[in-house]
């Protein structure tokens, strides 16, 4: 079978494919199963997701038009009632779990952040996506809206998400945060006022770590003394403070440094809250404004993903389908590092999409100049049935 890969075969070969079997095993999630598996499901959801499909009618096409191609990826005749009723039944867990095993293979090839310090770099942040109330009742949010929140841990070691829960639209970041969030010692974590919890700042203190956020206009304090000089780069001042709030100083009770910065690009200045007494006011500026990676990684996957226009209405069918894409975007991390691949992942998710079902192996794809790529999509009479 390898003598007629496509890329789409290359991809599904970098899958963990005894540990998702494990997986599928665990949650039992192919009982009663007798033509159209877990795997089979994870194939044609990949195969939607990379390729841009809008629809289970549009999938169903796509592989109709190319039946050598879908036979030797082993999969059966697809039909839209059957991926919709695995989409809608068979539990999302497999595919979230799958998420994880990624993970931790991308974990190996990503490159450090861009700053000289050793620590971890985090940002944690959420956001939402609209649903329509009346095909989504189960995500409601508001009285005539519904929505998800999709919470990460983002760690800019390779700008991987390193953690996803997915709620409600009601329910607030600090709260799953606080439940469900892992503090790794000494990394940094780097959060917006919406994130303000003193309860929360001593958990990340008491577990080793340091966290990087902007204090709020109304924060009570008392000043204890200068930690450094203002300086010619935006350090209007850098001081040591204890709260003061009868609450606050309870959950928070150790002192922190209040830096004043001023912006020159965006002419204001910022006031950050930090429990780091190491790192130079400069740096945790600079950290903070590097923070906001994670902004552009929310605008990439909802404009390259298909996390905004679902193929299934049921809560377990949009899990799925997020998990999924999520699982896609590790995929082309995985590939852009693993390879050396010094175009942008946008390209190469461009690139992959419009060879998707080509006759040809990862490698030679990205070596592959922008007038052989056209050649790659056309026909090949040579890969029929055997």
């Amino acid at each position: 079978m390898s003598h007629y890969t496509t890329v789409l075969n290359e991809m599904l070969n970098l899958l963990p494919r005894h540990q998702f079997e494990t997986l599928v095993r665990k949650h039992d999630s192919d009982r009663y199963v007798k033509r159209f598996n877990s795997w089979h499901q994870l194939v044609t959801m990949l195969y939607a997701q990379s390729s841009g499909k809008q629809s289970l009618r549009d999938i169903q096409r796509g592989m109709e038009a190319n039946p050598a191609r879908v036979y030797h990826l082993g999969l059966p005749d697809i039909k839209r009632s059957t991926l919709s009723d695995a989409n809608s039944k068979r539990t999302y867990r497999v595919f979230a779990g799958l998420f994880y095993k990624l993970l931790a293979r991308c974990q190996e090839v990503t490159p450090k952040h861009r700053f000289r310090l050793k620590n971890p770099l985090h940002s944690i942040d959420a956001t939402t996506v609209d649903l329509c109330l009346s095909v989504f009742p189960w995500a409601k949010f508001r009285r005539a809206k519904g929505g998800i929140k999709l919470h990460y841990d983002f760690n800019h070691a390779g700008m991987i998400p390193e953690f996803l829960r997915i709620t409600d639209a009601k329910q607030h970041g600090i709260r799953v945060a606080k439940q469900f969030f892992n503090i790794t010692p000494n990394s940094i974590y780097c959060m917006d006022k919406g994130y303000t919890d003193f309860a929360w700042y001593r958990l990340i203190h008491d577990g080793g770590a340091f966290f990087v956020t902007r204090a709020k206009d109304n924060l009570n304090y008392r000043f204890i003394g200068q930690h450094g000089e203002a300086n010619k780069k935006g350090v209007r001042s850098d001081n040591l403070i204890t709260l003061e709030g009868f609450y606050s100083s309870q959950e928070y009770p150790h002192p922190l440094r209040l830096i004043h910065y001023y912006d020159a690009e965006t002419d204001k200045e910022l006031v950050f809250l930090t429990n780091n007494m190491r790192l130079s006011a400069l740096t945790i500026a600079q950290i903070y404004k590097a923070c906001w990676q994670i902004e552009i990684f929310f605008k990439w996957i909802k404009q390259n993903l298909k996390i905004k226009t679902f193929l299934g209405t049921s809560e377990n069918a949009v899990l799925t389908q997020i998990w999924v894409a999520m699982c896609y975007y590790l995929l082309l991390t995985f590939i852009k590092f693993q390879t050396n691949y010094k175009h942008s992942l946008f390209y190469l998710h461009r690139v992959i999409q419009e060879t998707l079902l080509a006759r040809c192996t990862i490698i030679d794809l990205l070596k592959a100049t922008a007038t052989v790529i056209p050649r790659l999509t056309r026909d090949d009479p040579q890969l029929t049935f055997f």
